[in-house]
């Protein structure tokens, strides 16, 4: 094999050639992340027929420049795009590849680029599609814990420090509960320009929105586990070009399954051969038409097609405590800590069902549909979903929030989605619902004032009551058991 450093348009850029005299299919894999970490995975790649090159964005790491993040990404994209199609070993086609950020720049090549420089196929996994799309839910409530993880980790500077926020938690337990959420750079003890921009975007779905115009196959690559999960597979629901394909496991942001999780032996994929297979299929035209996929069930070894989803069921709840409950953003309920407390003034409303008579399998949208009132103008209300194993360890299923401005006081019906929970659980488990107010440090607290969560700095409790009689969780169950597929198959076809 051939390897070689050089620049395009100034960017630091790793190329992997294959033995042979070429020329060759190319993956481009652009990063903030080091280029020289992807070495092993260009290698992989020539090893399978393509030439592999890696790119460090503009300002980082050996790229010169100021880092803006999720800005400018297409026009640098388009010119290391043209350059490669311009070098002897290539034969014209290319495959833009890339996971969590790497997998914005090469959806906006493919979406944003000119024509002339846009890719044959792309490869997304657990896609970071932008600003908005990673700092907020749908309903606007901010993601507090990942966004400050990442920004202290890698915004405004031109390497990284993955573990930055934790130290500043070592140092400070509290960091994430002073207000206003706007300061944390200056908690952090660094210039972080860029963090206010975090939470003024409210172009939530832009990529999405874009890939109903794509005109070449997609491969989207996520994890049930991975806070990106949803966006994966809507932007595979949504992609306009002539194949799309979904891989989605039980897996976190990095596809690896934690210790204890629900994955098992039947969900590793060896995912170089497998992106391999299709990146070869899509270039030569050989996927058929449409969108397809492979769908993990956790818990069980099974693999089942991504168009398939469960039935409508309403497991009945009963409520245990709390109908009647106090959101106090000085006391939030915490998203880290599954344990519910027994005793005191209720800060959630907790119901849960008997225990299941028998396996249950899970796939598909998830929802919960209440009535309730706050007596604040503005209130989040936090939907988490728990299996209760018949060994009595709690498991978290599904988190949703929805935000709410209503009159004081006044009951108003809404809902909470809860994602795709793909899940099998075991007879004898329950399932806990709990509705609070917060979902702390995950989500930034609502002050209940009406006041911008981002920029607060006063917070004030709020009164809540939900109504039991009119509370329906709603699942997405299997009845029968579903055609079982493998992905190695499934994904390159």
């Amino acid at each position: 094999m051939t390897t070689y450093t050089t620049t395009v348009r100034g960017l630091a850029t790793d190329v992997r050639l294959p033995d042979g005299p070429g020329p060759f299919p190319t993956v481009l894999v652009r990063t903030p992340y080091d280029r020289r970490a992807h070495r092993e995975e260009l290698r992989g790649w020539a090893t399978r027929g393509f030439a592999a090159v890696a790119q460090d964005v503009r300002g980082r790491f050996a790229s010169p420049g100021e880092w803006r993040p999720y800005e400018g990404e297409a026009a640098d994209g388009a010119e290391t795009a043209r350059w490669i199609r311009g070098r002897s070993w290539s034969d014209g086609r290319l495959v833009a590849s890339g996971a969590s950020y790497a997998a914005h720049c090469a959806l906006t090549l493919a979406l944003e680029a000119p024509a002339d420089a846009r890719p044959d196929a792309v490869l997304a996994a657990v896609p970071a599609l932008g600003v908005a799309d990673t700092a907020r839910e749908p309903s606007g409530a901010e993601r507090l814990l990942t966004r400050a993880g990442w920004w202290a980790a890698h915004g405004d500077r031109p390497d990284s420090d993955d573990g930055a926020l934790d130290k500043a938690l070592a140092a400070d337990p509290d960091l994430l509960a002073h207000l206003p959420v706007l300061d944390l750079p200056r908690r952090l003890g660094r210039e972080l320009p860029s963090w206010p921009g975090v939470w003024r975007r409210r172009d939530r779905g832009r990529l999405i929105a874009l890939g109903d115009g794509a005109r070449m196959p997609l491969l989207a690559v996520g994890g049930h586990h991975d806070h990106f999960a949803e966006d994966t597979v809507e932007l595979w629901r949504r992609w306009g070009g002539p194949s799309a394909r979904l891989l989605m496991g039980p897996w976190g942001h990095g596809l690896t399954a934690a210790p204890g999780s629900d994955a098992g032996p039947a969900h590793r994929v060896r995912l170089g051969d497998l992106y391999a297979r299709w990146a070869h299929a899509a270039l030569a035209g050989h996927l058929t038409g449409g969108r397809a996929g492979a769908v993990a069930l956790g818990g069980s070894p099974l693999w089942t097609t991504a168009d398939t989803e469960g039935e409508p069921c309403a497991p009945r709840l009963r409520p245990l405590r709390g109908t009647a409950f106090t959101a106090d953003p000085e006391r939030p309920a915490s998203s880290g800590d599954l344990a519910v407390p027994p005793d005191g003034e209720p800060d959630r409303c907790v119901l849960v069902t008997a225990p299941l008579p028998r396996p249950l399998d899970l796939l598909g949208p998830a929802r919960v549909r209440l009535r309730a009132r706050a007596d604040t103008p503005s209130a989040d209300w936090a939907a988490r979903l728990v299996a209760l194993t018949p060994e009595g360890r709690a498991e978290r299923l599904a988190v949703g929030i929805a935000r709410r401005s209503e009159p004081p006081g006044r009951y108003a019906e809404f809902t909470v989605p809860l994602g795709r929970p793909a899940r099998r659980l075991r007879a004898g488990t329950r399932l806990r619902l709990e509705i609070a107010g917060h979902h702390f440090p995950a989500h930034a607290r609502n002050p209940h004032t009406g006041e911008d969560p981002v920029t607060a700095t006063r917070l004030t409790a709020s009164a809540r009551e939900v109504d039991p009689a009119r509370l329906e969780l709603r699942l997405s169950v299997l009845r029968t058991r579903p055609r079982p597929t493998d992905p190695e198959k499934e994904i390159p076809r």
